[in-house]
């Protein structure tokens, strides 16, 4: 331990290698429910910082984990090993002269990007929910989509160019042409394993198949496989790859996204529906009409928000059985919103509503729509009993077994006693979100979590062929659970990816990929109650106040 920080020192200065048992240990947690307490804490500013740090951990055979803000969801950013903090010499921003593409460093946050380049009518495709504290770094490696990129304009589909850091310690930049050639010699026989995979893999039909139709909706399930069918040319196959890796693969240095447009027009409907069913059928109907975003609420999603203060009155007053849609259509001018909304309305004649369906332009109502949506996660959290943390995990489901599936999972909640829970989710997607809170100090109630889990599992799976991870990353919660939603054929292709980008398994290792069937059950996080002497964060309640990600989300 002595020799590796020494090692650290010979280049960085001491106030960005941390060491001291308090603050590894306060680095030691993430956004997530997994706790691994780190060697080291590195902040890097540059690349040369980086390079210093791979080369001294691949001396000390030690493995490490690169972060961003920390907003993980899944235990993506926490590590035992070295722990690669992303300074703000990495929060590079430069927009093309057309606006059409930006050039970003891992280290800027995603609404922080959308500030500068708002005024030039254009944003980035992905839209985190986290989008106002998570990083680039974090939204490129985790493929982090949100309530109206879906599958279109996410960082793999929008991606124009990237400089990528390989453990080795080779820097390749897709933009600039010397890198390039320098790159086809040194690692010609990467390139060449990736365009036989690539080739092996479209020989295989069924294979080449399934991963098309695995990635028709929502998918972060272990790595980018769309890339060895979408792409021939191997620098596309390895950039594309990168794009939802974890860190597993390599380290982003700087991504070039081509940005869309951010419509000026937007209208908003809060729709309530009397039950699920007749929710998702109006979802069917919407999925081809011009809409932004459909998110689905669910009764005890409304419950958790009905009294806050502004919300519509009617929330109160709904049965047990309704469920709500609240959609979003934009355009560039008035007369291309109003038929965007004349086509929604539409779509939903004769689909049996609470009360009729009606659209908003007024900026103050659109958004207190839109606090329906946003304050149900901080609501569970504000509400949870002491000593317990709460969870949001994310599938995806073929739209048009959207109803039987929120169904299927609001019976499994109750099932394993989780009564507090509440389902919403990315309709148009067939992305559900559901959120419960849940003790991680006593083993019988890891238990129960456990048993919960598998069963989730088998239901997205076996009965539905959906996705286990739809937008918050793989990560080590469901890692043990690739192979039973990808089969061990693809899940075969992807080991052997990982041990072309990283023989000897040092970044992130247990992340994306692992044998080890219960390795979503070690690590917990319990959380002691300390509510007597700790005020909650007003906007989530629920986030630890050792938290290094704290005072971004007060922010």
């Amino acid at each position: 331990m002595k020799s590796l920080i020494s090692d650290l020192h010979t280049h960085f200065p001491a106030d960005r290698v941390i060491a001291d048992e308090l603050r590894r240990l306060a680095w030691g947690t993430d956004a997530s429910f997994y706790r691994l307490v780190p060697r080291v804490v590195v902040v890097v500013e540059n690349e040369a910082d980086l390079l210093h740090v791979l080369a001294v951990t691949r001396q000390h055979r030690i493995h490490l984990t690169f972060r961003a803000a920390g907003t993980s969801l899944s235990g993506q950013a926490v590590t035992d090993g070295v722990l690669v903090l992303i300074g703000e010499g990495f929060a590079s921003f430069e927009v093309a002269a057309d606006a059409l593409s930006v050039r970003l460093g891992p280290g800027i946050v995603g609404s922080e990007v959308n500030r500068r380049l708002a005024h030039l009518g254009r944003k980035i495709g992905p839209d985190p929910a986290s989008i106002a504290t998570c990083k680039i770094g974090g939204i490129a490696a985790n493929n982090a989509s949100g309530m109206c990129c879906g599958t279109a304009q996410n960082s793999y589909r929008t991606l124009a160019g990237m400089r990528v850091i390989l453990v080795d310690g080779c820097v390749l930049d897709t933009e600039e042409a010397a890198s390039v050639a320098a790159f086809r010699q040194s690692h010609a026989r990467l390139l060449d394993e990736l365009e036989c995979l690539a080739e092996q893999t479209l020989a295989d039909t069924a294979l080449a198949g399934r991963i098309r139709h695995k990635f028709k909706i929502k998918n972060t399930t272990g790595y980018s496989l769309n890339a060895l069918v979408d792409y021939r040319d191997p620098l596309e196959i390895l950039t594309h790859l990168m794009i939802g890796s974890e860190g597993t693969l390599g380290f982003i240095s700087r991504i070039t996204y081509r940005t869309v447009v951010e419509d000026p027009c937007k209208a908003s409907a809060l729709i309530f529906f009397p039950d699920i069913e007749t929710a998702c059928q109006a979802v069917v109907r919407l999925k081809p009409q011009p809409v932004t975003a459909v998110e689905l609420l669910d009764r005890a999603a409304l419950r958790s928000v009905e009294n806050k203060p502004g919300l519509p009155p009617i929330i109160r007053a709904l049965g047990d059985s309704v469920a709500a849609l609240l959609v979003e259509v934009r355009s560039q001018d008035t007369h291309g919103l109003q038929a965007h909304i004349d086509a929604a309305l539409a779509a939903m004649t004769g689909v049996e509503t609470v009360e009729a369906p009606y659209f908003s332009t007024d900026p103050e109502t659109c958004e207190m729509y839109w606090k329906v949506r946003k304050g149900t996660f901080p609501s569970v959290g504000a509400m949870r009993r002491a000593g317990t943390t709460v969870i949001i995990e994310d599938v995806a489901f073929p739209i048009a077994s959207l109803a039987a599936a929120t169904l299927d999972l609001q019976a499994l909640l109750k099932q394993h006693g989780y009564h507090e829970a509440i389902i919403f989710g990315h309709a148009l997607e067939g992305n559900l979100h559901f959120v419960f809170t849940q003790d991680f100090g006593d083993p019988a109630e890891v238990q129960r979590y456990a048993g919960f889990m598998d069963e989730v599992c088998k239901l997205v799976v076996e009965k539905y062929d959906g996705s286990l991870k739809a937008e918050h990353g793989t990560g080590r919660n469901m890692a043990p659970f690739v192979e039973m939603e990808w089969g061990k054929q693809a899940t075969d292709l992807m080991r052997r990816i990982k041990m072309l980008f990283d023989p000897e398994n040092r970044l992130n290792p247990g992340v994306i990929l692992n044998d080890d069937p219960a390795a979503h059950l070690q690590h917990l996080k319990p959380m002691p109650p300390a509510e007597d002497i700790v005020d909650r964060c007003i906007e989530c309640g629920f986030c630890e106040p050792l938290c290094p990600s704290h005072q971004l989300t007060l922010s």
